[in-house]
């Protein structure tokens, strides 16, 4: 008897079944009433609105209210296409496409992608993004379409990873990659499932949602089931599918409040009692009945029939024929109330009824199970083989000219040959059956027999012709193609040696024209730094002349004024008579006022030199004793100090006393004023320097200020400061110097 090959197909058709549909069927109504609350307590607030609406509409949607749950879509898109950012809208239309898709209305779901599409331009949101993309290729995967699907996923994970952490993210991450786990699953390719399944479990557990780590663990147990069927002397491998499965039930028991579904108590005890049943009869038992008693809770009847299989497994090794009789029937009774039918199992079911009335002798019994049997398995394969034909059809005129052609025909060889193999799979049923009628009508069905023999060759040779015409077309394609590629490489080599003449070309030019700036910034440099020369000669030699200068005025001040009181005093005393005391007191006398003169004197031109005032107290004091002292009846001069701060040097400080010396002095010695003004004030680092005067005034615009012996020393003196000096004056009105000096 084939009894485990016929759990094992019942059990891969289970998985498949739960882990693509019956994760959309219905939650728990507890749930969708939370979510309901939650959505209506948000009325008031737009955006967390807009955050639960999806949700909200899925869970709609999946209890059957999808009236409800388009109108909620619809409400809430009106609301997201008038924000600013598309991220709202592009989620809304996404899960509008995915519900019109499960509703099997096509136009209306490429409609809604398209929408989504053209909303994630609009934002710069990388989880919308992501999210439109697993859309786009949770649609393709549904339309057949599994290579753009793939692409499309891939695209969505590039989107999540560079995505901000919110508090969706890893549970919609956990989604693209449970997909891909799916797909590669489909196309054997078992490492990149394994991948897959793995990072579902780190995305799931980093989510914290009870409902993802159990698909993760089942999703990893499934994995590695698939391994332990290839190859069954591996108990790692059995181990490591235990392994998850188990963790999957402690899972759902430790979070029971929050799974959404409690048909996956009774999923993953199926799966644990399949893997049980081929070496612990007693925990497949335990397991077996586990799920048989929550299905029954929850009405759920794919899992009643997969519980009470299993059962029937389990009595059967036990060699307790009516008991597995009795729980097939059940099974079968389940099966036909299940909203979504599956052919599959109902056959595994008639053919496991066949073989135990077989096995009892119960002949006539075993006849008519196994009648219901192939006319079942011609209803379902013949319909099922037309499927295949039209979607390899399909996929071979859309994908012909994409560039993995190769990789789409080997699929559809393959599928082929999984065609042959169903028909020789129904011919060797056929035959069974034949056999079966053969008490009755032996040499009958001998002649059909060898009839259906003749035809099967026939068509095996047609077929074998028509592949062998399709692959000379397939070389002769290949061939042209190949001439035109080494005819384009040519034009591109041609090209590329072109391209890197002229490169080498454009260097050597640039290499030159380098050159020469090089050169010319190395003369212009010398020049300038010639000029630098020549300016601080020209410098130095303008403040030897000031020196030169202050020496003479110095000199004449001494032999002016000191010499001259001096000289008087000692004529004075030199015509002393000893003799006369009156004339001696009062020459005496004389001369101490002439000494008291020269003292004065001296002082003047002590402080001339260095102002004590501007060395103890500061520029601003100096300046107002200054001012005072040359002030009369005759002149007056003011002085205003604006945010002045004193944070200049000492030696700045000497510098700027001496130039307002030298523009009084020259006010008063040129101009002849009534009234001068020095106002000094401090801003942005600068020391701002105006002294103005309402004298005779004279004509600035042909002042050469080189040959001007006051003017210029004022001028090398600021630049001395690193500083500039601007000149207004007008006739009979007045002149006004500004001088604008860094403090720093």
């Amino acid at each position: 008897m084939q009894f485990n090959k016929d759990k094992d197909l019942m059990h891969r058709l289970l998985l498949i079944i739960t882990l693509l549909i019956c994760s959309f069927f219905a939650q728990a109504q507890e749930v969708l009433s939370k979510l309901e609350r939650e959505y209506s307590h948000a009325s008031d607030n737009t955006i967390e609105q807009l955050n639960l609406a999806p949700k909200y509409a899925t869970a709609l949607f999946f209890h059957n209210l999808k009236p409800k749950s388009y109108q909620i879509l619809d409400i809430n898109i009106s609301l997201a296409t008038r924000q600013t950012d598309g991220k709202y809208a592009t989620i809304l239309y996404a899960v509008q496409a995915m519900n019109y898709r499960l509703d099997n209305k096509i136009a209306e779901s490429s409609k809604s992608l398209d929408m989504a599409k053209a909303y994630s331009f609009k934002t710069n949101n990388n989880e919308a993004k992501g999210y439109f993309n697993y859309a786009k290729g949770w649609i393709l995967t549904r339309n057949n379409k599994t290579t753009e699907a793939v692409t499309a996923y891939l695209k969505a994970i590039e989107y999540y990873e560079n995505a901000p952490t919110t508090s969706t993210l890893y549970g919609r991450f956990g989604n693209v990659a449970k997909e891909l786990s799916a797909i590669y699953s489909n196309l054997n390719e078992y490492q990149l499932e394994e991948k897959y399944s793995k990072q579902f479990l780190v995305l799931a557990s980093k989510q914290n949602d009870p409902n993802l780590i159990f698909d993760a663990y089942m999703r990893m147990g499934y994995v590695y089931e698939q391994k332990y069927t290839e190859n069954p002397s591996n108990t790692e491998l059995r181990n490591k599918t235990e392994q998850y499965y188990l963790q999957a039930i402690t899972t759902f028991n430790k979070n029971k409040n929050r799974m959404l579904n409690r048909s996956s108590l009774s999923y993953a005890a199926i799966n644990l009692a399949n893997l049980y049943t081929e070496f612990d009869s007693g925990k497949a038992m335990q397991y077996a009945q586990l799920a048989n008693t929550v299905s029954l809770e929850i009405g759920d009847p794919i899992h009643i029939a997969s519980s009470f299989g299993i059962l029937a497994e389990l009595a059967l090794q036990d060699k307790n024929y009516d008991l597995a009789k009795s729980y097939f029937l059940k099974a079968s009774m389940e099966i036909g109330k299940s909203p979504v039918r599956d052919h599959n199992i109902e056959l595994s079911i008639l053919e496991s009824l066949s073989r135990i009335s077989e096995e009892q002798g119960n002949y006539k019994e075993a006849l008519t199970y196994y009648k219901s049997y192939v006319d079942q398995y011609k209803s379902v394969y013949d319909q099922e083989k037309l499927d295949i034909t039209k979607r390899l059809e399909s996929q071979f005129d859309k994908e012909r000219q994409e560039q993995k052609y190769i990789k789409l025909q080997l699929e559809s060889d393959k599928k082929a040959q999984e065609i042959k193999l169903i028909n020789i799979l129904r011919a060797q049923r056929e035959q069974v059956y034949n056999n079966l009628k053969l008490v009755e009508e032996n040499q009958r069905e001998r002649l059909k027999f060898s009839e259906l023999e003749s035809e099967k060759k026939e068509q095996q040779l047609r077929l074998a012709k028509l592949e062998t015409r399709q692959k000379n077309n397939d070389i002769n394609t290949f061939k042209k193609l190949l001439a035109f590629k080494e005819k384009i490489n040519t034009y591109y080599i041609s090209f590329i040696i072109f391209f890197i003449v002229l490169i080498l070309l454009l260097l050597y030019a640039y290499k030159q024209r380098a050159k020469s700036i090089k050169r010319r910034d190395e003369l212009h440099a010398l020049a300038m730094e010639q000029e630098k020369q020549n300016s601080k000669i020209s410098t130095l030699t303008a403040l030897l002349e000031g020196q030169e200068q202050e020496r003479g005025r110095l000199a004449r001040d001494l032999h002016d004024g000191l010499g001259g009181l001096l000289s008087g005093t000692k004529h004075q005393l030199s015509y002393l008579n000893p003799d006369q005391s009156e004339n001696i007191e009062e020459g005496i006398s004389k001369s101490i006022e002439q000494i008291d003169g020269a003292v004065e004197e001296l002082r003047r031109v002590a402080h001339n030199l260095m102002p004590d005032l501007l060395t103890k107290y500061g520029l601003e004091v100096a300046i107002q004793e200054f001012a005072s002292r040359i002030s009369n009846h005759a002149l007056e001069i003011h002085t205003e100090f604006i945010n002045y701060s004193n944070s200049i040097s000492k030696e700045k400080q000497l510098v700027i006393y001496r130039i307002i010396q030298e523009l009084v002095n020259n006010a008063i010695k040129h101009a002849d004023p009534s009234e001068i003004i020095v106002q000094i004030s401090e801003e942005d680092n600068l020391l701002n320097l105006t002294v103005e005067d309402n004298g005779k005034g004279f004509d600035h615009t042909g002042l050469d200020v080189r040959k001007t012996a006051g003017f210029h020393n004022i001028e090398l003196r600021v630049q001395f400061l690193k500083g500039t000096m601007n000149i207004t004056s007008e006739l009979h009105i007045g002149t006004s110097i500004e001088l604008q000096i860094p403090i720093h």
